[in-house]
């Protein structure tokens, strides 16, 4: 592996070079807040060995099988499990050298700058991946897994992350969150309140989730109140656990305020079924809002993800299942989705929510301006199809000058992938400094804010927004 360029993602000016590098100098090892993830707790709290190189780095990355299926690869050679039980490779090996033989695909992507730190970085491999070293790394690497030096919670430690939280359904049991906090492991590791399962009437198996929230709240989830009031226990559960947040990812951002009456007569259709397409569309729309007011009672942060027409594919979705890499962005209308949402709970001061998008061109145009003026609501950083250098610095150039900096949240990884952390949060951090020291050369900003501000985008930002 070439060395990696201390120098990456810099400006090509030398004297903005060297004030990048500065700026970068004093973030670069503050500690990791990571408030928004998709790890599994269950690394943390078993603390077992990471099986081999092909199910740590491949197998579970979506980035890394949508490029690979879309150069011809099969999933089935990837070791994607069918669901029909149809014979996969399960020779991780043989995988591995499946990737490192395509690995030339990724030249100039972001996945390439993330995979390239971790290989260097975490496992210190030294020479390039490719067909020819295949073998020899995923030696290297499978040896270094045996170390106790390379178990999660090590990793966790050596990543100096201060605080990761996962996202974790409504039903779920968090008893692996519950095993860490009562292990001697001092790693902070919160869940994340993910309703969708029990919010959106399209979502696989929507009755049964219902039933099964009014089981474990013990409310008669039947009912309107009983429905809202099992909601509103299960967010006490997850915060009682640590959680400082929920997450909401529908398709769009569309926000109603019905009133009650109205509100408990929609339910009624809902889960009598046979609810038209407009129903339902309402009803995830009202139960945007009503979470929104039960963040207000409960203090826990919003965040809403919309966006991405997920599963795209219909064979591959019906094949091997979701989050393999069909998941396309599409636009979005922000300004007058959120409405009904930001007249009822925008100004209050007990209310936060933190917004991502796929779609680019709202930021300028309605992300940023609503920001700008609504108390309760920040930018999430450049997210998913966006968290790439490019991506970030764009960002940045379209929500800065009408949202600054402190209506937005520093940065999250947003990734399944443990061991690129470290590596997603070195690339935006440098391409801050850079943004921040085009600044500084162009007389936008003293050289002392711009310190200021490299240390709030990495560290402080993120935990004030999420209240961690």
């Amino acid at each position: 592996m070439p060395e990696l360029d201390s120098d990456r993602l810099f400006p090509l000016d030398k004297a903005a070079r060297m004030l990048a590098r500065d700026l970068y100098e004093g973030i670069s090892d503050l500690p990791i807040v990571s408030p928004h993830g998709h790890t599994d707790p269950a690394w943390f709290a078993v603390n077992n060995p990471f099986a081999d190189p092909a199910q740590l780095f491949v197998i579970p990355d979506h980035y890394m099988l949508r490029m690979l299926y879309s150069q011809g690869v099969p999933l089935e050679h990837l070791g994607i499990a069918r669901t029909d039980g149809a014979m996969v490779e399960t020779d991780s090996r043989a995988i591995w050298r499946r990737f490192a033989a395509h690995y030339y695909l990724f030249r100039g992507t972001p996945s390439r700058l993330w995979m390239d730190h971790a290989l260097a970085g975490v496992f210190g491999v030294t020479e390039p991946l490719n067909a020819d070293t295949a073998d020899a790394i995923y030696d290297h690497i499978d040896a270094c897994l045996s170390d106790p030096a390379y178990r999660p919670r090590a990793l966790f430690d050596r990543f100096k992350i201060e605080v990761l939280a996962t996202t974790d359904a409504a039903l779920d049991p968090l008893e692996h969150h519950q095993s860490i906090a009562q292990s001697d492991w001092a790693g902070r590791v919160i869940p994340t309140y993910r309703p969708d399962a029990t919010t959106d009437p399209i979502a696989p198996g929507f009755a049964a989730n219902i039933a099964a929230l009014g089981k474990v709240t013990g409310h008669d989830t039947q009912t309107w109140h009983g429905y809202l009031a099992a909601h509103r226990a299960r967010r006490l559960f997850f915060k009682a656990r640590g959680a400082t947040a929920t997450d909401h990812g529908y398709a769009d951002a569309v926000a109603a305020d019905l009133d009650p009456a109205n509100a408990a007569t929609l339910f009624d259709k809902i889960i009598a079924g046979g609810a038209s397409q407009d129903d339902q569309a309402l009803f995830r729309a009202q139960m945007l809002t009503e979470m929104a007011g039960m963040s207000v009672e409960d203090g826990l942060v919003m965040q809403l993800h919309p966006g991405s027409h997920r599963n795209h594919a219909a064979e591959i979705f019906n094949t091997f299942g979701p989050d393999k890499g069909f998941d396309i962005p599409k636009a979005i209308d922000y300004t007058t989705a959120l409405k009904p949402l930001l007249n009822k709970h925008g100004l209050n001061p007990n209310f936060s929510l933190i917004v991502f998008t796929l779609d680019e061109a709202t930021y300028a145009r309605e992300l940023a301006p609503l920001a700008g003026v609504y108390p309760a609501l920040k930018l999430g950083p450049a997210w998913w199809f966006f968290d790439s250098p490019e991506g970030m610095r764009r960002y940045r150039e379209a929500t800065t000058e009408t949202a600054g900096f402190y209506n937005t949240v520093g940065f999250n990884d947003d990734t399944r992938a443990f061991c690129s952390i470290p590596a997603r949060h070195d690339v935006a951090r440098r391409v801050d400094c850079a943004y921040l020291a085009t600044l500084v050369a162009t007389g936008r900003l003293s050289r002392v804010d711009a310190t200021e501000v490299a240390h709030d985008l990495a560290y402080r930002l993120a935990k004030q927004a999420y209240r961690l």
